[in-house]
């Protein structure tokens, strides 16, 4: 399998912890996490009750945030959200790869504005391919008559030819996604879960150490650490496996 270039970062720098619940709870985690955890993602759950100050909240404790909104609109308008979203100090944000080209080259702009008014980083653009809530059922349900992994590898040209900086996806197609988009894109992947974790709602999982021999970048696990009795054992338990 093609190597990553993001093989040599620490395990611990390369997850993601999803922080899906309220912002006293997202807080009380963030301390419980700081020092051991670099990226926390925000997705609509906390962003929708608090708005953009919950993204600086993270920053000044030291994370990178990876603003997971799932843009999906003309590209007049997604550029203009992807412009808000970078403002925030986000350093990852997402976009259904469904919009199409001129969609995903218009969040390309906006953040890329956004990087210049702040004098920053460019947030890295993400493409949403197929949830990892989904299966083929699923997808034969609106209209898709390809399997997952089929449809993730179309939606990735799409995110290449565009120009953006990776994609998610899930770990069954990261190897897949590797091979196609070469070794510096971004693959995200969520539905990850530790060994004889409860899969939840997710339907295309892989263990952590999985996720990461397939050619993840990064990989994004919520429950398994929020849920935990002991949320900080719980992500050095991950770190450990891997």
């Amino acid at each position: 399998m093609l190597e990553s270039v993001f093989t040599s970062t620490p395990a611990a720098e390369r997850i993601i912890v999803a922080l899906d619940c309220t912002r006293e709870e997202a807080m009380d985690l963030a301390e419980i996490l700081r020092g051991k955890a670099r990226w926390v993602k925000v997705g609509m759950t906390l962003y929708y009750a608090c708005g953009p100050s919950i993204v600086a909240a993270f920053k000044q404790r030291g994370f990178n945030v990876f603003l997971d909104l799932k843009l999906h609109d003309i590209p007049f308008q997604i550029e203009g959200a992807a412009y808000a979203a970078a403002m925030t100090g986000a350093d990852m944000i997402t976009m259904h790869t469904l919009g199409g080209v001129d969609m995903l080259k218009g969040a390309q702009r906006g953040v890329e504005k956004a990087a210049r008014e702040r004098n920053g980083n460019i947030a890295v653009t993400l493409g949403i391919t197929v949830l990892t809530s989904m299966d083929e059922a699923a997808l034969n349900q609106i209209g898709i008559d390809r399997a997952p992994a089929d449809q993730v590898k179309l939606l990735a040209g799409v995110a290449q030819e565009a120009g953006i900086s990776g994609v998610v996806a899930s770990p069954q197609e990261a190897a897949m996604l590797r091979e196609a988009l070469g070794p510096r894109a971004y693959v995200v992947t969520p539905g990850v879960r530790p060994a004889g974790a409860d899969k939840g709602d997710q339907s295309r999982v892989a263990t952590p150490a999985q996720a990461f021999e397939n050619g993840a970048s990064h990989i994004v696990i919520g429950r398994p650490v929020t849920k935990a009795d002991d949320p900080a054992a719980a992500f050095d338990a991950i770190v450990a496996e891997l």
